[in-house]
């Protein structure tokens, strides 16, 4: 098979990915009303569902863009004029509420530490005490703002108990952390076909109770595009999205989720969290420190503390790294310089080995304290 020049990607998506995925791409051009490429989005459907859910009572549908509008999707689909909570313990978290915001809904911000697990008595308290009827409550799983993993299974009970619907925006969990929809009490999830489950940028996804999109019909749409009802009921009739899908990227996605089949969603996870543990143990080393306590971190990307030192500069940091083959993403917290890692994608502890290499090398031309620093 041809090889493609690889490089290591430690941003928090898109992934690294395999060559076989990239050349999955590589196919006869097809119609996309044709019936042989809607039993391929048929199939993508199908096994994006089972991987979290029974095929029978959920389903997944699909959008051509990125994973954040199959966010904007459920936001601006499900809700009525009852009110939903967002929790906000990060930039994922408040761009719900901007999206929220940018329709008009009526929402209620609910603001976690970023870096700290969410106090569930305060919200349940901060749930009682609303004069207003919540129909849902909206989180991120893994805000990958800090690397916090969110306890939506805690959270799960606690709408069970109040009866209301649970939005989970799982971009950054799906595909590695194990989740189960009907166990976890989650109504509608998000995510996209290019972080955990390492294939191309540009499918996003709902899965969803088919009960709960049934029961959307007769809602008046705020939006067109991203209708999450539309677009499941177009599919279900018709085996193909309502507007022109990105057909290549489909294929590379079909590609992906049999490899991860391969893989396994544990063993991947597994694997993700041996390179997280290589790149605590080397930062520690080099005497830097990362914002999230291991009990809460999701040990797939991490936000850690820029260093304090004379000739630093992130930029620069980055173009280091990147004439290397290795690209590092800034960090997204307000008052704290931080940059972050991820350690998802086609790479192993081996790749992360290799960055923290030249992360020592770096630190030590830019800084006589880093030059004692012990290989």
């Amino acid at each position: 098979m041809r090889t493609i020049k690889r490089t290591i990607l430690l941003n928090p998506g898109p992934a690294t990915t395999t060559d076989s995925v990239k050349l999955s791409q590589v196919v006869p051009d097809i119609c996309p009303r044709e019936s042989e490429f809607g039993q391929l989005m048929e199939y993508v459907s199908i096994e994006l569902t089972r991987l979290v859910a029974d095929p029978d009572h959920y389903t997944t549908v699909l959008f051509g863009g990125s994973g954040t509008a199959a966010v904007e999707s459920i936001i601006s689909s499900v809700l009525d004029d009852d009110v939903v909570v967002i929790i906000n313990n990060g930039a994922y978290g408040k761009r719900m509420c901007e999206m929220a915001e940018a329709y008009g809904l009526h929402y209620l911000e609910f603001i976690s530490p970023p870096d700290d697990a969410i106090d569930l008595g305060a919200l349940e308290r901060y749930i009682k005490n609303s004069d207003r009827t919540i129909s849902h409550l909206a989180v991120v799983h893994h805000e990958t703002t800090t690397g916090l993993l969110n306890d939506i299974k805690e959270i799960g009970e606690l709408c069970k108990r109040h009866r209301i619907d649970m939005i989970v925006d799982a971009m950054s969990s799906f595909a590695a952390i194990p989740i189960q929809m009907k166990e976890m009490n989650i109504s509608y999830l998000a995510s996209s076909s290019n972080k955990n489950l390492q294939g191309m940028a540009g499918v996003a996804f709902v899965i969803a109770e088919k009960s709960k999109l049934e029961c959307m019909k007769h809602k008046k749409p705020r939006n067109y595009y991203l209708n999450l009802y539309d677009q499941y009921k177009y599919f279900l009739e018709n085996r193909q999205m309502r507007f022109t899908p990105p057909v290549q990227t489909l294929y590379a996605l079909k590609q992906a989720i049999e490899e991860l089949k391969q893989e396994g969603v544990k063993e991947r996870y597994k694997r993700y969290v041996k390179s997280w543990e290589t790149l605590i143990k080397g930062i520690t080393r080099l005497g830097l420190t990362y914002i999230v306590p291991e009990a809460y971190h999701s040990k797939i990307v991490t936000s850690i503390v820029e260093p304090d030192c004379t000739g630093y500069d992130f930029q620069e940091m980055h173009d280091y790294f990147y004439s290397r083959g290795i690209t590092i993403y800034p960090g997204k917290l307000d008052g704290l310089k931080t940059f972050r890692i991820a350690n998802i994608g086609d790479i192993t502890y081996k790749d992360i080995e290799t960055f923290l290499e030249l992360l020592e090398r770096y630190l030590r031309s830019i800084d006589d304290q880093w030059r004692k620093v012990e290989s």
